[in-house]
């Protein structure tokens, strides 16, 4: 038999080291040497684990049926880039803060990938509107911005303080977006499965930000998150047969 790495625990070292991703020391001991496999608190770590790579592999592709519409329709009817922009600076301050932190990276993880297709979302809305070199700007200043906030020169306060403001960002964006949509009676090109995966990822981060970072400010952020993502999927049932904006 291959060598475990530690005495006591029954797999080999490689596969050890995978299995504590998800159940981190001290609970793997609890769990696969002691066989204590009802113990509460180990019990909320593997949980919140899960969520939380459930949660980053979804965000993979969360946003993608957003941008295959995007691209299908050549037309970004219907989205706010003012709405898509303070999604991306609360996405971003999460982003850098909880990197600054060093909180683990199932606890923000997701936030990379949806920054990605969230700059992407805007570049191609500004592009189809035919404002190709607002598009590149967009682009160009988010990157600076970024490789500013995740280097060692950001400063702590300017991280906080952005963090803090994200219940503002996360507030003005979905309110635009919900308010375009009462307006115009339909959705517009939002994607269904964006804006319930949205929904559901928030709510499952309200534990694991409890479980993982124990940061109020966070566990704040995702409650309003889940609450205004829910206003967004209760409008696409509602608006569910509309196809088209209502024009005046």
């Amino acid at each position: 038999m291959g060598d475990t790495g530690t005495p006591g625990i029954p797999f080999p070292a490689f596969l050890a080291s995978w299995i504590q991703l998800l159940v981190p020391q001290p609970c793997f001991n609890t769990f696969f040497v002691e066989f204590d496999l009802l113990h509460v608190p180990c019990l909320k770590v593997f949980i919140s684990k899960v969520l939380g790579y459930s949660i980053i592999l979804g965000s993979l592709i969360v946003k993608v049926p957003q941008i295959v519409k995007l691209l299908h329709s050549h037309s970004g009817k219907g989205i706010s880039v003012a709405s898509v922009s303070c999604e991306l600076l609360a996405i971003s301050a999460s982003w850098s803060y909880s990197f600054a932190r060093k909180f683990p990276f199932s606890s923000y993880g997701e936030a990379i990938f949806m920054a990605i297709q969230t700059v992407l979302i805007a570049f191609l809305v500004l592009h189809f509107e035919g404002k190709k070199a607002a598009a590149m700007g967009y682009l160009g200043v988010y990157l600076a911005a970024m490789s500013f906030l995740l280097s060692p020169a950001a400063p702590d306060q300017l991280l906080s303080a952005l963090q803090a403001s994200n219940v503002f960002f996360i507030v003005i964006s979905k309110a635009i977006q919900a308010y375009a949509n009462h307006r115009n009676k339909s959705t517009g090109q939002l994607s269904a499965i964006t804006v319930f995966l949205m929904f559901l990822g928030a709510i499952a981060r309200i534990f694991t930000s409890v479980q993982e970072t124990g940061d109020k400010l966070i566990v704040f952020t995702y409650i309003v998150s889940s609450i205004f993502n829910g206003i967004i999927a209760l409008q696409m049932i509602i608006y569910w047969n509309a196809t088209s904006p209502k024009r005046d």
